[in-house]
């Protein structure tokens, strides 16, 4: 089972601008100036010119050194003076050359001094629910791949290149699997440890224990949106054998081609189903191989009656009952495969996240592209199940 997910609407990760409701007055456009300053430092890898406009972060040039920025830019949006005092509020803008048709954008807290030069940076530091940037937990290796742009932090470069040969096995996997309409390439996010994965997130990291990977971007997203990220999990992704690690990683490279299909109207059985289905479809794992929790279930005669509500994909629950939402959804897409064809199934995941709302997506679209009600596919894939498991 490939444990990951398409986080819908990361804020750290959404290419929307707001309205021009930037801090007006000479005090925010000298600041405005200083932040242009040292976006231009950074673009231009001037260590120098970089340090001149403050002491925070000073090694980020270095730590930047092997990512291929296409730009990178501040935007305020807030400033409160104190004395030689003020906290800023800025969108950081940046794009990684090749990959993001957008910037990404990622909220940052600045602390700022003003002395006989003016203001500088003292502070830099991601918002409040913001995740770190993965340059902020140390100097960034960069392997590029065919399909794939694979960056980590205190990995060795061997390890990094492993895992871009995965990616760029991946990519194609989906692509045949999903068709074009999509980028085509990933990136892929390797930081040192669980803690600091729960770091880029900017959340918990016991939340993700044992999770692989996840991938983060905005469901629905225009064509002109940042590249999805692919973050691995070191701890549990480094334990994986070699099918299931190439398992996760089209997993996730699935969301990443699926994320313009997928809306709020797409229940995770759905979603997370066909990225496991994905994920297996190139592979010979066998349903009771690839289904382990689910069969046990089916053995002791409690195979679940309904399909996997959302709930059940909570990464904080019982780790079982995960796994068992994570097959179920699996077996009911390739339930769909082998009883109406893989164009079938694909066209029923556009259906549904094309109906914008959940109430009534999964029964309208069943209905629409396989000519069974909610009810009729529930009962098949309960008999599915059993026969498959049992």
């Amino acid at each position: 089972m490939a444990l990951g997910a398409l986080l819908v609407g990361v804020s750290a990760l959404s290419g929307c601008g707001a309205a021009d409701d930037a801090p007006r007055g000479q005090d925010a456009a000298a600041v405005q100036r200083v932040l242009d300053r040292r976006a231009q430092a950074v673009v231009t890898r001037d260590g120098p010119a970089y340090r001149d406009t403050g002491s925070a972060e000073p090694e980020l040039i270095d730590d930047l050194a092997e990512v291929p920025l296409d730009s990178w830019q501040y935007r305020l949006t807030h400033l409160d003076r104190t004395g030689s005092r003020a906290t800023a509020t800025a969108e950081l803008r940046y794009r990684v050359d090749g990959y993001d048709k957008a910037p990404v954008v990622a909220e940052r807290t600045l602390r700022l001094g003003h002395g006989d030069k003016g203001w500088y940076v003292t502070g830099d530091r991601p918002a409040k629910k913001a995740g770190e940037q993965l340059w902020e937990q140390g100097p960034v290796t960069a392997v590029r791949g065919a399909h794939s742009l694979v960056l980590g932090v205190g990995k060795e470069r061997s390890e990094l290149r492993s895992y871009a040969e995965l990616a760029d096995d991946a990519v194609p996997s989906v692509r045949r699997a999903w068709g074009d309409g999509w980028a085509r390439r990933i990136v892929v996010l390797v930081p040192e440890s669980l803690d600091e994965m729960g770091r880029l997130l900017g959340a918990p990291a016991a939340g993700y224990q044992g999770i692989a990977a996840v991938t983060t971007g905005e469901a629905g997203g225009p064509k002109t949106a940042p590249a999805d990220r692919v973050i691995l999990n070191p701890e549990a992704y480094s334990v994986l054998g070699e099918v299931g690690k190439q398992v996760v990683l089209t997993h996730e490279t699935a969301h990443v081609a699926t994320r313009r299909a997928t809306s709020a109207a797409t229940p995770l059985w759905l979603s997370e189903g066909y990225a496991d289905w994905a994920g297996y479809r190139e592979s010979d794992r066998t349903p009771k191989q690839a289904a382990p929790e689910l069969r046990r279930a089916v053995l002791r005669s409690a195979a679940p009656a309904e399909l996997p509500a959302d709930k059940d994909f909570g990464f904080s629950g019982d780790s079982a009952e995960l796994a068992r939402a994570y097959e179920g959804g699996w077996l009911a897409c390739r339930m769909i495969v082998d009883q109406w064809g893989e164009a079938k199934l694909n066209a029923f995941y556009a259906a549904v996240g094309a109906k914008g709302q959940r109430a009534g997506a999964v029964d309208g679209a069943l209905q629409q592209v396989l000519g069974v009600d909610e009810r009729d596919f529930v009962a098949r894939w309960r008999a599915y199940v059993r026969s498959e498991l049992g």
